[in-house]
C-alpha cells in the first residue's frame, strides 16, 4: 500500500540534503572567489609620493580577492621595518633593495621579501643642469671639492653647493650620508633635507629661471620627467664606487650601461640600480598564501610608473586620482590581472 506520508517525509529529506549541497558548493564556489573574505590585511606605503601608486594598485587586487584593506598607514622605513617584523603591520609595497638592506637585521626577524614590483629599473645617483655642466666640464661629484665648482650651486652664500638630498628616515638619507664621508664632501657639500617634493619644486623653479641645481634622484621619479636627462640635467660619475658594507657585494651593480644623460657608457653611477619589492610579515604569509602568490605574481613596468608620477606631479595627486589611476591600469591591463588573481586564487585552496 503507498504511504503518502512516508513519501512525503522521504521527498522532503532528499529536497534538503540536495539544497544543502548546493548551497555548500555556492559557498565553496564564493570562498575559492574569494579567498581573503573575512580578514583585514594592515598595509602600509611609504613616505615618498612616488611610491602611492603601486601601493593602491595592490590594495584594489587584495580588496579583488576579499581581504579588507584597513585605511592604509604612511610610514617611514624604521617605523615601518619594525612593525612588520613585529607583526603590527602586514605588509607594504615599497622596498628598494639593496637601499632597504640596512634594515635588513630588523626585518628578517619576522618579515620578508617577496616578489617584484619593478626588478633592477630603479637608478638612482647625484645630477646637475646640463647647461652649467657643459660650461664649468662637470662630470664627477668629487668636482665639487673645487670652490670654483661648488659655489656655483651655492644658494645660501656660505660657499657649499646646497644639494637636495633625502629627508630623515630615509633609506637614501642613510647612504648618501656614508658617501658624503666616504667622499670626503662635507666641506664642500651641504644637504637639503627638508620635504623631498617641496626642495625639488623649490629647485626646478630655480631651473627655470636659469639658475645651476645639484640634486639626489631615483627612477621611477617625476623628477625626470621634467628634468630630462641628457636634455636638461646629466648624471654626475664616481671614480671609484663606495658603499655601506650592507651593500659592499654591490660594487659592481653600480656601473650601468646605456644611461641617458651620462657622460660614459657604461657610466659609474656610485650607488647600484634598485629592485622594488613587497615586503610582508612572515605569519601573515603562512596564514595568507593567496597574498604570497599575489606578491610574487604581480609586476608593474617603470614606464608605467613613470607616466602616473607625471600625472601626479601636474596636479592629478589626490586620493580620489589615485584611486582612479590605479582603477584604469588594472582595467587596461586586465588579461594579466586575471592570471595572477587566479593564481592567487588556487594558492588557497
Amino acid at each position: 500500500m503507498f504511504d503518502r506520508k512516508a513519501f512525503t517525509r522521504i521527498a522532503t529529506g532528499v529536497a534538503v540534503a540536495a539544497m544543502a549541497t548546493v548551497a555548500t558548493g555556492s559557498h565553496a564556489v564564493a570562498d575559492q572567489a574569494k579567498p581573503g573574505e573575512g580578514t583585514t590585511v594592515r598595509m602600509a606605503r611609504a613616505t615618498w609620493d612616488t611610491g602611492w601608486w603601486q601601493a593602491e594598485i595592490y590594495k584594489q587586487l587584495l580588496e579583488q580577492l576579499g581581504y579588507e584593506v584597513a585605511k592604509v598607514t604612511t610610514l617611514d622605513n624604521p617605523p615601518f621595518y619594525q612593525s612588520v617584523a613585529q607583526g603590527d603591520m602586514d605588509l607594504w609595497v615599497n622596498g628598494w633593495f639593496p637601499l632597504h638592506n640596512t634594515y635588513e637585521d630588523t626585518f628578517s626577524q619576522g618579515a620578508e621579501t617577496v616578489g617584484y614590483v619593478a626588478e633592477g629599473g630603479a637608478l638612482q645617483g647625484y645630477l646637475v643642469d646640463k647647461k652649467t655642466a657643459d660650461e664649468h666640464d662637470i662630470r664627477y661629484l668629487s668636482d665639487m671639492k673645487k670652490p670654483e665648482i661648488a659655489e656655483l650651486f651655492d644658494t645660501d652664500g656660505n660657499g657649499k653647493a646646497n644639494m637636495v638630498a633625502c629627508p630623515p628616515g630615509w633609506g637614501c638619507e642613510e647612504l648618501i650620508a656614508f658617501q658624503m664621508d666616504a667622499y670626503e664632501l662635507r666641506d664642500s657639500v651641504d644637504l637639503i633635507k627638508a620635504g623631498y617634493s617641496a626642495s625639488m619644486a623649490d629647485a626646478l623653479s630655480r631651473y627655470n629661471n636659469g639658475e645651476p641645481i645639484f640634486f639626489y634622484t631615483w627612477t621611477p621619479n617625476w623628477t625626470v620627467g621634467l628634468l630630462k636627462p641628457g636634455r636638461d640635467v646629466v648624471w654626475l660619475q664616481v671614480e671609484e664606487t663606495r658603499l655601506p658594507d650592507d651593500q659592499a657585494d654591490l660594487v659592481d651593480a653600480a656601473t650601468v650601461a646605456g644611461v641617458e644623460g651620462c657622460a660614459d657608457d657604461p657610466c659609474n653611477m656610485g650607488m647600484p640600480a634598485n629592485d622594488i619589492r613587497p615586503v610582508a610579515n612572515s605569519e601573515f604569509l603562512e596564514a595568507n598564501p593567496a597574498v604570497r602568490a599575489l606578491l610574487e605574481e604581480v609586476r608593474v613596468p617603470v614606464q608605467d610608473i613613470f607616466a602616473q608620477n607625471a600625472q601626479m606631479n601636474d596636479g592629478a595627486d589626490s586620493a580620489e586620482d589615485l584611486q582612479e589611476q590605479a582603477e584604469s591600469w588594472i582595467a587596461d591591463n586586465q588579461d594579466k590581472v586575471d592570471g595572477w588573481l587566479e593564481s592567487a586564487r588556487k594558492a588557497a585552496m
